[in-house]
């Protein structure tokens, strides 16, 4: 633990104790989610996977190309463009039912920097008068 808390310096021991024993129980209800941090914070991803974030947006993604496309068909679609299994989507979609908000916080922080780098693009393309 004292490893963890030194590569986590915002934390103290108990902080983290209490981040680990929440996660350890968030496995225990989602047995294919697992943790990881990376540059975009501490998220939950599918083991061995992509993070259930970027799942729940291809979903999102799917709907909105087509909103006839519903239920098993959306999960369909999203298997065969990304090579998900089907498992580890209803894996992802089970964690995103018990946690949205956490979800749907790195998708709008995704939507928000994709946002951003495309008002840079435009404003680039607009001087170069393109």
């Amino acid at each position: 633990m004292t490893a963890y808390v030194a590569t986590h310096r915002e934390m103290t021991l108990s902080s983290a104790s209490n981040r680990l024993v929440d996660e350890a129980l968030r496995m225990h209800e989602h047995p294919l989610i697992t943790f990881k941090d990376g540059p975009a914070g501490r998220r939950a991803r599918v083991v061995g996977g992509p993070d259930v974030w970027e799942i729940i947006g291809a979903i999102r993604s799917v709907r909105a190309a087509d909103p006839a496309v519903t239920g098993d068909d959306a999960l369909v679609a999203v298997t065969e463009t990304s090579g998900v299994p089907m498992p580890f989507l209803r894996a992802a979609l089970a964690y995103w039912g018990d946690f949205p908000e956490e979800v749907d916080a790195f998708l709008d922080r995704a939507a928000a920097e994709a946002a951003q780098a495309q008002a840079a693009w435009q404003r680039q393309q607009e001087l170069l008068g393109r």
